[in-house]
């Protein structure tokens, strides 16, 4: 059974990072790439009588940044994990890249890079023997030249690509974790809480690199309690409260959707 590695993206490694790309690109790429790779078709799930997610309806296209906003106790990691295959939904699907995943497992965590709140490196190993290492489990060889075009590609400095992975900061950890997926071309990305922890820079960086994944296809969905962060990178986000999805908000075609808006909607009754 394929797994989907904590690091586990549909780009040419080789290519030269852009500029900082700003959420204006982003919304006019995305409304070219409308396909639907991620569909969440009245999603419930339940256990023990009690219900985690309720009848949740969302989809999430190619090119697109779809942040699944919510407090504790929402439901939102529990929505990735459904996603992943853990949950059987209770009712309702979950499709990705066509395949209703609890019939096309093996496919769907193939296709898709999986990163935790914390990646899952081994801390004595440098990042390149990291990424050789996870990269060795899946089958796949790549040259030297294509690592250090992910890791150029990503902004983590030459300077660190030969160090211990147990010296690098959480922002750092992110950077190894998406060069890995770079190179693995997983399509789809699933980010649990990616920038808890990180300072406003690293954010900045982390943010600047999802927008650059996702202007050449990837279909990102991230799963977050920080509104202004949500803002500033989605250009959808859902707002979860208690297993329910209660309201969507879009970008503008020039421009982010409104903080003030959706904290508004956040905190009412407690979102």
């Amino acid at each position: 059974m394929t797994t989907p590695t904590a690091i586990n993206q549909t780009s040419p490694i080789e290519s030269q990072r852009p500029e900082n790309t700003s959420n204006s690109e982003l919304n006019n790429a995305q409304t070219a790439k409308s396909e639907a790779i991620i569909e969440v078709n009245s999603l419930s799930f339940s256990i023990k009588n009690n219900a985690i997610l309720k009848n949740l309806n969302f989809t999430v296209g190619s090119g697109e940044i779809y942040a699944l906003l919510g407090g504790n106790g929402a439901g939102k990691s529990t929505t990735l994990k459904t996603l992943l295959g853990f949950n059987k939904p209770t009712q309702g699907s979950v499709k990705v890249a066509g395949k209703e995943v609890t019939q096309g497992l093996d496919f769907v965590r193939g296709k898709t890079a999986y990163l935790p709140e914390s990646a899952t490196l081994y801390p004595h190993l440098t990042a390149r023997e990291n990424v050789k290492y996870f990269l060795s489990l899946a089958d796949i060889n790549k040259t030297d030249e294509q690592i250090n075009a992910a890791f150029n590609r990503v902004a983590l400095q030459e300077g660190a690509w030969e160090r211990h992975i147990q010296t690098y900061s959480k922002g750092m950890r992110q950077k190894t974790a998406i060069a890995l997926a770079i190179l693995r071309e997983a399509p789809i990305f699933l980010l649990d809480e990616p920038t808890s922890g990180l300072d406003p820079v690293a954010i900045d960086e982390f943010n600047q690199l999802v927008r650059e994944l996702a202007l050449t296809g990837a279909t990102i969905l991230m799963v977050t309690h920080d509104v202004y962060g949500a803002c500033q990178v989605a250009n959808r986000i859902g707002l979860l409260r208690a297993g329910e999805l209660v309201g969507e908000f879009d970008a503008p075609e020039n421009g982010r959707i409104d903080t003030e808006q959706v904290h508004a909607a956040f905190a009412q009754r407690g979102a």
